[in-house]
This record gives C-alpha cells, structure tokens and sequence, in this order.
C-alpha cells in the first residue's frame, strides 16, 4: 500500500535549507520516492493552518519510508533540514 510522507516546513536558514534541497534527491531515488508536492503555493480551505511551506512524497509502503528516513545516506542531509529550519512530519498510508 502507497505512503505519503507530509512535511509542514519553517525555513530559518535558507541558504542551508537549499544546500538540503540538492540533496534529498537522490536520497529519495534509492528508496524509490518522489515528490509529489514541494513547497507550492497553498490557500486555506478551512482553519487556521498557515504552513510556509508543504512537502508531500510518496512511498510505495510506510516501511520504505520509514527505511529511508533512518537510512545512512539520508542522515546528512536530515541533519541540514534540522539546522535550515522546523519541520513536523508525519507519514500516513494511502488507500
């Protein structure tokens, strides 16, 4: 079953979190990821929800997810998005 990774992104450090964007990539490629959203413009529908910015990525299972998250080739990259800035992520499978 599909997974999808939400990210709800505060840069504080944009030079930083530019150096993480050229390089999540190829991490997500060896876990067969992909975005499906990164960072386009959002309205609010309903609420008061006011993210900067709004990651989706798509997994073929949560376990993939999972695997790539804590995998060795993302945890550099991960630790420049916790320098570049706050983040809350959650992944949640797809139906």
């Amino acid at each position: 079953m599909a997974a999808y990774v939400i990210v709800e992104v505060e840069v504080t450090d944009p030079n930083l979190m530019a150096t993480y964007r050229t390089m999540v990539g190829p991490t997500l490629d060896q876990f067969g990821g992909k975005f499906l959203v990164r960072g386009g413009q959002t309205s609010v529908l309903e609420g008061d929800w006011r993210p900067e910015r709004v990651v989706v990525l798509e997994f073929e299972s949560v376990e993939r997810a999972k695997q790539w998250h804590d995998s060795e080739v993302y945890r550099e990259p991960k630790r420049l998005r916790h320098e570049a800035g706050r983040t809350k992520m959650i992944v949640v499978e797809g139906v």
